[in-house]
């Protein structure tokens, strides 16, 4: 942990005690869920998964995933006995527990673009994986030896470039990849999370990548925002926890709270 980070969660989880509703924003990979070659194998540990169910069998806390993945890839990875809302492609669909979904609308130049980069991706990856999204094109290179990753970096990078004259685009790099990204980040879920939640609800965002960077940012100042990873790196993080004992032993006081 950081420096004062007792402390903090000290504050935060007596305050966690005393309130009727709480809300709790998760993303997935690297926070929930180890990384994982395969990426639907990547499942979160038996103790993190069972306190996520005792969190939710409570009924105080509304429990939100915020994650880069398509949302309907959550529920059978997370594997809990109800269903939780999700935000999927970093805020650009909202899936709500009872089926309901919301989807950003992009401009027809911005999907045009994305066909186009998709396509060209799929004839030809540079020994990457891509990943295609209705509203982003990624590539992987997790588990490719890193002279291989970084050439594959630069001539993604190179193909990437051009469309941002575009626009709305966005590139951004993240643990393992490089994403060309267009429309919401994760702050607009944290954004609209917040204001449809009654004033003075104890939130928290927990978040391991430079993409959770926005929601950590949105979130100042009206929660608690929580780097979890290994290693130490700058962020705007309130705390950090090492995985992933400081998680599960977050996720025992929140039970215990609430």
């Amino acid at each position: 942990m950081i420096p004062n980070a007792s402390a903090i969660l000290d504050e935060f989880f007596s305050g966690l005690a005393r309130a009727p509703q709480s809300l709790l924003m998760l993303d997935y990979d690297g926070t929930l869920a180890p990384f994982h070659v395969d990426r639907y194998q990547a499942v979160p540990r038996p103790e993190v998964r069972n306190l996520l169910q005792q969190i939710q069998d409570r009924k105080k806390t509304a429990m939100v995933v915020v994650t880069g993945r398509p949302a309907d890839e959550i529920a059978p990875l997370l594997g809990l006995r109800e269903p939780v809302e999700v935000w999927g492609l970093h805020g650009f669909e909202r899936l709500h527990p009872d089926g309901r979904r919301e989807q950003e609308h992009l401009p027809g130049e911005v999907t045009l673009k994305l066909e186009e980069l998709h396509s060209a991706l799929r004839r030809d990856s540079f020994g990457g994986l891509l990943e295609a999204k209705p509203n982003a094109a990624v590539m992987h290179w997790r588990g490719i030896a890193p002279q291989d990753a970084a050439r594959i970096d630069r001539q993604s990078r190179a193909l990437f470039e051009p469309a941002m004259k575009i626009p709305g685009f966005r590139l951004l790099a993240f643990d393992g990849g490089i994403e060309l990204r267009a429309g919401r980040d994760k702050s607009a879920a944290v954004e609209a999370l917040l204001a449809e939640s009654s004033p003075g609800t104890p939130a928290a965002y927990l978040g391991d990548d430079l993409t959770d960077e926005a929601a950590f940012r949105a979130i100042k100042g009206r929660g608690l925002s929580v780097l979890v990873r290994p290693e130490w790196r700058q962020t705007d993080a309130d705390i950090w926890l090492h995985p992933p004992e400081e998680l599960v032993d977050f996720l025992k006081r929140w039970c215990e709270a609430v």
